[in-house]
């Protein structure tokens, strides 16, 4: 059997992801090796990639294969490992691992999340990471059907599942995306209105079309301008949850500003999310468990082939892809 994967010997730009053959990997006792159908590619491996930012996994050692997210097939088992895994479609978030982009991987066996017949490994990618990312900040922000509830990048991985299950709430849902074409996605995506946050008065589209109501929560993972103007739409007295900062710097906000807004401002990921009952393990549980009884469903973006992973980070960083971007090999 041939490995493929994609390395990285140096920080950089989407350059220096390179499509090589590798030894196959050997599981270690108590692991299982994958064959992988789908793998996730995640806006912090861009930023690793470039050596800029490395969330809470620290550096990585060059060269390395990137990835966390992998969906497959066991087709070889280690010493010591529980034989009915062997031929079984699985998930797994690698964690601290990395090593995902790649055509098999290695995995412990108690980290996997067995998947049905005949299962869409893609989604099952987008809801082990993004999805438990996605419960966990619905379970900050708690949601009813009293909220009018505004999402910034809408119709990206994360937040196409915000925009859903907010509509499972009953609560009045505002999805706003950088263009027309993403904005069209997001009326897909059954948002109550969808708004284009590169047109300067989007702000105002919104009071307009509200006619009076107000925003009571706001879902934010973009930050910069952005997220200060969806802070700004917020009610007095109302609810902002952040996520991440995909806009390069943090929303500017200070003390004062809370003080004369009277918004609560809550960060659901981090120590929060790792710290909850259940773990994040529980999360990712809950994900797959909601994608097996339909009542989430992920939007993924076309699949790129394994070997087009630059090409895949290329279009990630340049905003051009809708819901979650997966590789297959």
């Amino acid at each position: 059997m041939t490995t493929h994967a994609i390395r990285q010997h140096q920080f950089g730009g989407p350059e220096v992801l390179r499509y090589e053959e590798v030894p196959d990997p050997e599981p270690s006792p108590g692991q299982v090796r994958i064959a992988v159908r789908a793998a996730g590619v995640h806006l912090l491996d861009t930023s690793i990639r470039q050596g800029t930012s490395f969330g809470p996994f620290g550096p990585p050692e060059l060269p390395m294969t990137p990835g966390r997210e992998v969906a497959g097939v066991v087709d070889q088992l280690g010493a010591d490992t529980d034989p009915s895994w062997l031929g079984r479609p699985v998930v797994v978030h690698l964690g601290q691992a990395s090593g995902g982009y790649a055509s098999t991987v290695v995995a412990a066996a108690e980290d996997l999340f067995p998947l049905g017949d005949e299962p869409d490994f893609a989604a099952a990618v987008a809801m082990v990471g993004t999805g438990r990312t996605a419960l966990g900040i619905i379970e900050t922000a708690e949601p009813t059907a009293d909220d009018v509830a505004l999402v910034t990048a809408a119709a990206g991985g994360l937040g196409a599942l915000l925009v859903e299950a907010l509509r499972a709430t009953g609560a009045t849902v505002v999805g706003a995306a950088g263009g027309p074409a993403k904005v069209r996605v997001v009326e897909q995506l059954g948002a109550d209105l969808a708004v284009d946050y590169t047109e300067d008065d989007w702000p105002d589209r919104v009071r307009k079309v509200l006619d009076g109501r107000e925003i009571t929560l706001v879902l934010d993972g973009v930050g910069g301008a952005i997220g200060r103007r969806a802070f700004e739409l917020a009610s007095q007295g109302g609810r902002m949850v952040l996520f991440g900062y995909s806009d390069g710097a943090p929303m500017p906000l200070d003390a004062e500003d809370l003080f004369a807004s009277g918004v609560t401002v809550t960060a659901a990921v981090g120590p929060r999310m790792m710290s909850r009952p259940g773990g994040i393990r529980g999360l990712a549980q809950q994900a797959l468990a909601e994608l097996a009884a339909g009542r989430l469903t992920p939007l993924v973006n076309p699949p790129f082939a394994l070997a087009d992973a630059a090409a895949a980070h290329r279009a990630l960083e340049g905003r051009g892809t809708t819901g979650k971007v997966v590789l297959v090999p």
